[in-house]
């Protein structure tokens, strides 16, 4: 599996396995295949509900914790210094682990300057090898980066062959944090398994869409997670090593580029209204 170097020297796997929408009741048996398929990387989160799930599956799979690269998202109801480290202890309960790889801030609302310290702390301890954050836009993403000690390691944004985030990237690049794709398929918006042009190049390589968006975003230096409850999607998931798109396919697919989301803004005061409400 290729890797990414995280800016405190950590590396981790460029393609990983995402468990957001996951039933908790499913989602160590989905996990469980997905670590029989090859997958190190798993993300999930505290608003996921099925950390629990997660840290059986990779107990039970009977390989080293070290092979694991675990994320997992504090929640807004979590924020703030106090909460937020307790809730990070509760995390390392749920997933059987005496450290997180990755500990992400899941969004730029509330006290999440509090949570961010308590996450220095956590990393600080040896509890977290590394830290970041979610959904940040450039506006906040540049403000926090400006007042913290330990400088964001990921951030976690809506990106696929839609949304590309190139001027957002810009800014990651510049405080040397790495973009992570969530909904790297668009959740099959805008006709995605279907575009003209990923079906074309994909047919080059005998891959579907889907992969070749996948391949797109690795070539493209962007750590993607793409779920699936089905192991044989997992499988093709992963499968995407074994070719390389041309500088000319590549340039076809940055074509597709929208430049917006494709599902909210955060900058939405609706869209602010509609997260900070899941937590009341």
């Amino acid at each position: 599996m290729q890797t990414v170097k995280l800016n405190n020297g950590i590396e981790m796997p460029i393609l990983g396995y995402g468990v957001f929408q996951v039933d908790p009741a499913e989602c160590e048996r989905c996990v469980s295949d997905a670590i029989s398929t090859g997958y190190r990387l798993i993300d999930t989160a505290q608003a996921y509900a099925n950390e629990e799930g997660v840290g059986s599956a990779v107990k039970k799979s009977g390989i080293n914790r070290k092979e694991f690269f675990i994320v997992t998202k504090l929640w807004i109801s979590n924020y703030g210094y106090k909460k937020a480290k307790k809730s990070i202890d509760d995390s390392l309960k749920k997933l059987q682990t005496d450290y997180i790889d990755l500990l992400l801030l899941h969004q730029p609302f509330g006290d999440y300057y509090g949570a961010y310290r308590a996450m220095e702390e956590a990393y600080k301890e040896g509890k977290v090898r590394a830290i970041g954050v979610s959904n940040f836009y450039p506006d906040r993403f540049v403000d926090l980066c400006h007042f913290v000690d330990v400088k964001p390691a990921i951030n976690q944004v809506e990106t696929h062959v839609f949304n590309q985030q190139k001027e957002a990237r810009k800014y990651m690049e510049k405080y040397g944090t790495q973009i992570m794709a969530w909904g790297p398929f668009a959740e099959g918006k805008n006709n995605m398994f279907k575009n003209e042009t990923l079906v074309s190049i994909g047919e080059k390589y005998g891959k579907s869409p889907a992969q070749t968006a996948l391949r797109f975003l690795t070539q493209e230096g962007i750590v993607v997670i793409p779920k699936s409850v089905k192991k044989e999607r997992m499988e093709q998931n992963i499968n995407i090593f074994d070719f390389e798109l041309t500088k000319d396919e590549i340039e076809q697919i940055r074509a597709l580029d929208l430049g917006h989301s494709l599902f909210f803004s955060h900058h939405d005061p609706e869209t602010v209204e509609m997260i900070i409400n899941l937590i009341r």
